[in-house]
């Protein structure tokens, strides 16, 4: 009787690790879950609707907010609000290279779609800086000219991977979200490119600018020490103007 007992009471146990594991289990895939979904949601929404025509800031009156922007009665949308020119930038600046971005706040029919485009024109030897697009990936296509692009990898066991390569006409290249990367015109005279982004508002850090350019501006010590230079570096590239190509 006392080892059926203890049989029975053995098994009793065995049923409770067993039950407390299976808990377990379900809470990590219930947590795993919750995370994917809140990485999903992260990205710009799926629209519910046809279009959501952004209106201009103040033009409020019997409109509907929708990711960051008021729509447009449907009723009296009409093809302008689909349709923009761009016509080529001015490179002669600092930087040898001007954006011109098409986003929501360029094009309102882009709103709730999540796309965005630029055009990014090149002086020869221009560049477009070190940068980043918090909210977006982006494809590009050479349409004229010779580029060296590139991006850098996230911290990953201690190492920040460079991806390189040179682009002629007709190349496509893909920057990942939220990376550094940049564009050199390598060649002798202009070039173009047309970069397609995975957001209506994809946003965009220029290195450098956000750096030493902040305003107000980031401590000289802080930068001093994150740069392991002399406070007058600091100081120097603080006073620089930062050009913005954008």
């Amino acid at each position: 009787m006392q080892k059926i007992f203890k049989s029975l009471t053995i098994n009793k146990q065995l049923y409770r690790q067993h039950h407390t594991k299976l808990k377990m289990k379900a809470t990590y895939l219930l947590v795993a879950f919750l995370a994917l979904a809140s990485f999903a949601s992260a990205y710009d929404p799926s629209p519910l609707q046809d279009f959501c025509v952004a209106l201009p800031d103040g033009s409020i009156k019997d409109a509907v907010f929708v990711n960051g922007k008021f729509c447009k009665d449907p009723k009296i949308v009409v093809a302008e609000d689909f349709f923009k020119h761009v016509d080529p930038g001015n490179v002669v600046n600092k930087l040898g290279s001007k954006v011109t971005p098409v986003t929501v706040n360029e094009l309102a029919g882009l709103n709730t779609l999540g796309i965005s485009l630029a055009r990014i024109d090149f002086g020869p030897k221009g560049l477009n800086p070190p940068h980043t697009h918090p909210r977006g990936t982006e494809i590009l296509i050479v349409i004229e000219g010779t580029l060296l692009v590139g991006f850098v990898t996230s911290n990953q066991n201690n190492t920040n991977r460079l991806f390189t390569k040179v682009l002629n006409k007709g190349d496509v290249f893909v920057f990942p979200i939220g990376l550094i990367h940049f564009q050199l015109n390598i060649g002798y005279g202009n070039a173009l490119a047309i970069a397609g982004l995975s957001s209506q508002n994809p946003g965009v850090i220029t290195i450098a600018n956000a750096v030493f350019g902040s305003t107000p501006p980031i401590s000289p010590e802080i930068l001093a020490k994150a740069f392991q230079v002399d406070n007058n570096v600091i100081n120097y590239l603080q006073k620089q103007f930062w050009y913005d190509n954008n």
